[in-house]
């Protein structure tokens, strides 16, 4: 079988950012995928299970109420390497055009307090695994340390 495009990128360089993963042509439409790329794989933990479902609820629940990109959404998943997420928007995108969805996004995770949305048995098939404050922390991070200082690096994968 041939590699899928995701599993020859040269994982050993890659930074945390947002990065273009793919663009797809689904009925007349481009679909880009980015991967939201929050911990430098092997290079450091991956994200926790609890705290990376909570990032998923929060950050699908934003990005899908987002005046400006709710209609644009097509798809926030956690990535199964635990160093990130995918977001799918319709469109043909850069990373710098949804940088500051990114930044909105991950502020609201980074301060959100309240119930997680969708944490309930009846709406998630493992509600009992979350984590709010490691959530929060985690996004405040990436936030500060990346989303808000993105250079080229943090844009656009390595060669």
């Amino acid at each position: 079988m041939e590699k899928i495009a995701s599993f020859k990128i040269d994982h050993t360089r890659l930074l945390r950012g947002i990065y273009v993963s793919r663009k797809d042509a689904v009925g007349g439409d481009t679909v880009t995928t980015f991967d939201i790329r929050m911990k430098e794989p092997g290079r450091e933990p991956a994200l926790h299970p609890g705290a990376l479902h909570t990032i998923e609820h929060l950050a699908a629940t934003y990005v899908r109420n987002d005046e400006e990109w709710k209609d644009r959404i097509v798809y926030w998943g956690p990535m199964g390497c635990l160093t990130g997420n995918y977001l799918l928007v319709r469109g043909n995108l850069t990373s710098h055009d949804i940088l500051p969805l990114m930044q909105r996004t991950f502020r609201f995770v980074a301060d959100y307090e309240g119930d997680i949305p969708g944490a309930a048995p009846r709406d998630c098939g493992n509600y009992l695994l979350h984590d709010l404050p490691m959530a929060r922390l985690e996004a405040k991070r990436y936030l500060e340390e990346i989303l808000l200082k993105a250079t080229d690096e943090n844009l656009n994968y390595p060669d």
